[in-house]
This record gives C-alpha cells, structure tokens and sequence, in this order.
C-alpha cells in the first residue's frame, strides 16, 4: 500500500491518543470540561410576573461534589485522587435537602425593572430542577444571573436556553444576562449575536471533535478490515 494511503489513520490516531489524554489529564470533579449544565428559561403564559428556571447538571458526579461541598455527603466521595464515588442516592438526598434549596437561590437569581423576584424551588426529577420565581409585577425583560457551581470552579459553563430557542453562556465572561419574556422591546441584540452562538459552540465543541474523531477513526479501522479480506487481484 502506498505511504500516502497510510497517514490519515495515523493522524486520526494521533489525534484520539493526544485528546484521550486530555481527558484523562483532568480529574472527575472538574467535570467543567465535560458536557456543561443547562438551565432553561421559560415564562409563565397563565401568570406574567413568574419565571420559570429548570436547572439540570451536566453529569452526576457534578451532584457528588456539590452535595460533599454543601455538607450533605461525607467528604471521602471525593478520592485523593480526583475520582468521585457516585450513588444513586445522591440526588435524592440534595432533592431533600434545605441547603441545596438555598444554593440554587443564592446562584440562580431573577429580577425585573430592578426589583428581585422571590424563588420557591419545586421538585426535582430526572429532566432537572424547577425554580420558580414571582416578579412583583409582570415580566416584560428578566435580568437573571446564572453562578452554578461556579463557586466550585470558575471553569464551570452553563448553556441557558429561553424562548424561541435563543442561548447564552454563563460563565467567567458574564454571570448575567436580559431575557426578553413578555410584551417589551428587546434591549439588545445579544440574542442573535454570532458571538454568543461561538460561545455555545465553544462550550460543546471539545466533545463534538472526539465523536467526530472516533467516527472517523472507526471508518479508517473498517476500510483497513475490508481491504485485508478482499482477494488481490
């Protein structure tokens, strides 16, 4: 076989080798480098002055780390070496617990015409957790301020989603954000910016590249088995 029919597969290889140890490089409870969390946003179309938030963590270990940060799980859930030693119980036990309650308040915050909206959480279930928040009056923008785990590490990214599809990245670059929910003029066009679509992207594309680099990895490794088994001419 030529050389050159044989550089691809070793590029493709190179390059799944050097991102398997990346990821291995970075321990499980800096899970910010993984799939980010979300929070949707939706408003109340029965009620105007409430918004609704759906906070969901991008993996359970992210529940691990935050339940021994809170005090709600015993320290050793976290080794001395990075790994965290995840339960299935564990997002029952936050569910229940009044200071889980109290951080998502804390680092999940809405106001409107710069007055605080107060938050009640709801129950948790497998799509995430349900915060609601009565304005005193009706919604039109909602200044809301996204700080999830940050406190754990400022890597941590939150991907919020709101009406009509729109996005925006929470982060290190800005914890706030206008949200356009009722009948007002939009105060900006950060919604349609190509900047916050990069950010969007930037916050997923490290795991978009190793699915693309397996796949094509597979593809390289299947044509090399179909080649060995077809008779030479």
């Amino acid at each position: 076989m030529p050389v050159t029919a044989r550089w691809p597969r070793r590029v493709v290889i190179s390059a799944a080798f050097t991102l398997t140890l990346l990821a291995t490089a970075v321990p499980a409870d800096a899970h910010p480098y993984g799939y980010p969390q979300t929070v949707t946003v939706t408003p109340d179309a029965a009620r105007p002055d409430v918004v609704h938030l759906r906070w969901k963590p991008g993996g359970v270990d992210e529940l691990t780390v935050l339940g021994v940060h809170l005090g709600l799980l015993p320290q050793d859930r976290v080794l001395l070496d990075g790994a965290v030693d995840t339960r299935d119980t564990d997002a029952t036990i936050l569910a229940g617990a009044e200071p889980f309650a109290d951080y998502l308040l804390k680092q999940m915050t809405v106001s409107s015409d710069g007055r605080a909206c107060a938050g009640v959480v709801g129950k948790a279930s497998d799509s995430g957790v349900d915060v609601d928040y009565a304005c005193p009056g009706p919604v039109g923008v909602a200044r809301i301020e996204i700080r999830m785990l940050s406190d754990l590490d400022p890597a941590y990214r939150t991907v919020a989603t709101g009406p009509k599809g729109k996005r925006q990245v929470y982060g290190t670059d800005g914890y706030s954000h206008d949200w356009v929910l009722g009948n007002a003029p939009p105060t900006s066009a950060a919604d349609h910016d190509p900047a916050t679509a990069w950010k969007v992207a930037r916050s997923v594309s490290p795991l978009l590249l190793v699915a693309a680099v397996g796949s094509l990895l597979r593809r390289q490794l299947r044509r090399r088995r179909i080649t060995r088994v077809r008779p030479s001419s």
